[in-house]
Parts: C-alpha cells; structure tokens; sequence
C-alpha cells in the first residue's frame, strides 16, 4: 500500500526540482521535501510545459537511479552555486539516456509529476491535484494505525499543501502517458524521495 503522503512528496519534490534546476538539483530527500513545505511560501517557479512521448518515460524509467545519483552531490540550495564538474557529469549522463542535457532531463521529470500529483492511486485515473489531496486528507483522517503525531504532521502538511495545490494538467497526452506507466513510475519517482 502506498503511503499517503505519496502525492504531497512527488508535489513538493516537483516544485523543488524546478527552482533546483535553477541551482542545477532536480531531487530532494523526503526530511528536504517536509522543510520545504513548511518555510513560508516562496514566488512561484515558472513551469516548462512539455509533452511527454513514450520514448522520455521510458528514458527516465532507464535512467532515474543513474542521473538522481549524480544530482544528488548538487547543493540543495538553489542560490548555491553548483560544481561544474558534477553538472558536465549530469549532462552526459543525461544525454546518455536520451536527454539533450540535464534541464531536459528536469523538466521531463517535472511534467511526469505534475500528472502523478493528481493521480488516484487507486484507481490510477487523473482526477487532479486538489481532488487527489483532498483524498489523501480523509484517508489519513481514517486511518487508526496513523500515531496521533504523524497523523498531525501529515494533515498539517497536507492542508498545507491544498491552500496551493498547483494547476491541473490539461495536457490529456501527459496524462495518458504517465497513467499508462503509472506504477513504475510511481515506484521509481518514489524511491528517489
């Protein structure tokens, strides 16, 4: 069973690569991701749109482990300045998987987790980001195996991420993509938490 801060992580590891990407980091740690999202709120960062073929998901399925180990020796903090020996890394490892270079790599990333944000896990159907909160919000509400401190955390960091859950998705091919390979991703997205 997947842990219902499942959503809320991949969202707040999503808006984290793309301001990472500024700073050249596209994942962050769990313990990262939680910090995130109880600092005040920071601009917003702007948002490639990219349609997503076949051919990307499965590079990124290929790759994940190989590239997020290198981007993970990139400082956390976007206004750090990155080593250029690890980014030229991250670039060729990349490119090794099809991407033209590591921001490509990102942004792939970024699209798929936009969609995974508002996916049911149970029904695997897109329903949207708020829709998906909103369920996980009632799910942790009703789990009595939850200990009462994690099921404060986790409702706060929920509740806190509903006041800004981002835009749905309206690109249907990203959404049949990422709903099609939604366990893999799922998992692989997940372990890089």
């Amino acid at each position: 069973m997947r842990h219902p801060f499942r959503t809320v992580a991949v969202m707040i590891g999503a808006g984290a690569a793309v301001a990472a990407l500024a700073g050249a980091t596209v994942s962050m740690s769990a313990t990262a991701a939680l910090a995130q999202a109880k600092q005040a709120p920071a601009p917003e960062p702007q948002i490639k749109d990219v349609t997503l073929t076949e051919k990307q998901i499965q590079n990124v399925l290929a790759g994940h482990k190989e590239i997020d180990a290198i981007a993970a020796k990139l400082p956390d903090d976007p206004a750090g300045k990155p080593d250029p020996k690890i980014l030229k890394q991250a670039d060729d490892v990349a490119k090794k998987y099809g991407f033209a270079s590591f921001a490509e790599y990102g942004d792939v990333v970024e699209a798929i987790s936009m969609v995974l944000a508002g996916v049911d896990a149970k029904t695997k159907k897109y329903v949207g980001p708020e829709a998906e909160l909103k369920s996980q919000i009632a799910a942790v509400q009703a789990d009595t195996k939850m200990s009462a401190d994690d099921k404060k955390e986790a409702l706060a960091s929920l509740n806190e991420a509903l006041k800004n859950p981002g835009p749905p998705v309206t690109n249907q091919t990203n959404i049949d993509l990422v709903t099609k390979n939604y366990d893999q991703l799922a998992d692989a997205l997940e372990d890089d938490e």
